[in-house]
């Protein structure tokens, strides 16, 4: 075992092949098409179709080198289910460091060597590392939060945030365009949503700090805002494809949004190239990607409710056991209670919430958590009024919820960018596609660790 290799593992979420090579034809890549031309260049078959096409089970698939009819894990924030091990803790047990930065929907042994820090939509898995908690947690209401006008951060956390950063990399760059964001979103009004990069830029330095001080033999860094632009702004990047046309003034704001998200990753890519030495290995894999998205549009574009406040939602439905609520992506969110009878009793006063003697709510109860949200997604009338099936109790549907302002127009499809930028830098491109099993082994032949006996995918090297 050559104990000066390693690898890092770049999960930029959902990043599209066309885009990505259109994007670089066009010149507006130039260290994306540098790390191309670097690369042995595949394209990956996440090999599921809806409803099991979704980021939070391709990653755990990647990680373990275990297909989805296997893992069975199927929500976000349920990667502790996982029974076989990922890849950080098979090198972790070979004696390895490992700096795990985002990655999503995951789990670990707690004897892990080295750091470990889950996604933001991560409830049962926290960092392995007390120090690292107070940046996710302050992340992670961010994230959970982005579409609420009120975020629940006071003056005393951004303090407390803002001293961990100067302490774990803060570098004058993040703070530079920390300042241009907050100046053009005071001059214009508009931007919030480029905020998501802004958080890009602090997790590369904490990311960067973590990594000059242990020196890890693999770490993975996933980030996700590019995703969120292609679903959200896929209709102003490409309207002539849609039936429902922006408006003028939306397109002065995000014709340009998916491209602004490609261009900020393309200034991470240099920033992670700089990082290497001839002992390097860097992956960029996207997992799967997107498309845009056309199934709505006969009933106006898909569009998302989310409750205000859980607890509002949940008291109005008459639900007084005790739980845990928690946010996921978008309009979904888990609910747990302290045991299964709660749940199933909550589960049915959820259903029972009806607009027009409609079912609004969209569920899945496993045990004592339920998972779901708003199943409704075409534009609901301001005068709406959400009531309780056989129950005279009723309230405005928008004192409970609130309709996110953007439509949603990019959907998720199979294949993934993977490029492989061995120390050679030897550029070749593979025909046909491989599938995200190989990932996993892949990355264990690098760094010359037998791949395990559950792992379906062969190696690629």
């Amino acid at each position: 075992m050559n104990s000066d290799k390693s690898v890092i593992l770049l999960e930029f979420n959902e990043l599209c092949p066309s885009l990505i090579e259109r994007f670089i034809q066009e010149g507006k890549l130039p260290n994306f098409q540098r790390l191309y031309e670097e690369s042995e260049v595949y394209i990956t078959d996440a090999e599921e179709e809806p409803p099991y096409l979704e980021p939070w089970i391709q990653w755990v698939t990647v990680h373990s080198g275990v297909p989805y009819s296997e893992h069975q894990v199927f929500l976000l924030d349920e990667g502790y289910k996982l029974k076989s091990k990922s890849i950080w803790d098979i090198l972790s047990d070979a004696g390895l460091k490992v700096w795990i930065c985002g990655s999503m929907n995951i789990s670990y042994n707690p004897s892990l060597n080295g750091y470990i820090m889950p996604d933001f939509w991560s409830t049962k898995i926290t960092p392995n590392s007390e120090e690292l908690l107070l940046y996710f947690r302050f992340v992670q209401k961010q994230v959970q939060e982005h579409t609420n006008d009120s975020v629940p951060l006071n003056t005393g956390d951004y303090l407390r945030f803002l001293d961990f950063m100067k302490n774990h990399g803060l570098s004058l760059d993040t703070i530079s365009a920390i300042i241009q964001q907050l100046i053009r979103e005071k001059i214009t009004g508009k931007y919030r949503w480029q905020r998501a990069t802004i958080a890009d830029k602090l997790q590369f330095d904490l990311f960067r700090s973590y990594y000059h001080k242990i020196r890890p033999r693999f770490s993975t860094f996933f980030i996700n805002s590019t995703a969120h632009f292609q679903h959200m702004y896929w209709r102003n990047m490409e309207p002539d494809k849609f039936q429902i046309k922006p408006s003028v003034k939306e397109q002065i704001e995000y014709e340009n949004a998916i491209l602004y998200g490609y261009q900020e990753m393309d200034k991470l890519i240099g920033k992670f190239l700089n990082l290497s030495d001839d002992k390097t290995t860097f992956i960029l894999s996207t997992a799967l990607s997107q498309q845009p998205c056309f199934t709505y549009e006969e009933t106006g574009g898909k569009r998302l409710c989310r409750p205000r406040k859980f607890e509002s939602l949940l008291d109005f439905a008459g639900v007084k056991s005790n739980y845990i609520c928690s946010p996921v992506m978008a309009e979904e969110f888990h609910v747990r209670f302290e045991n299964e009878q709660d749940a199933t009793e909550a589960e049915q006063k959820l259903i029972n919430l009806q607009i027009n003697q409609r079912q609004i709510m969209r569920l899945r109860r496993n045990g004592n958590d339920i998972f779901g949200g708003c199943g409704i997604f075409e534009e609901i009338p301001q005068n709406a009024i959400l009531n309780i099936a056989n129950s005279k109790k009723s309230i405005p549907f928008f004192d409970i919820f609130y309709q996110i302002e953007d439509i949603k127009s990019g959907m998720h499809h199979p294949d993934g960018i993977l490029w492989i930028r061995k120390p050679s830098c030897k550029h070749s491109i593979h025909e046909g596609k491989i599938s995200l099993c190989s990932i996993a082994p892949t990355i264990l032949e690098l760094l010359e660790i037998p791949k395990a006996d559950f792992m379906k995918g062969t190696a690629l090297v």
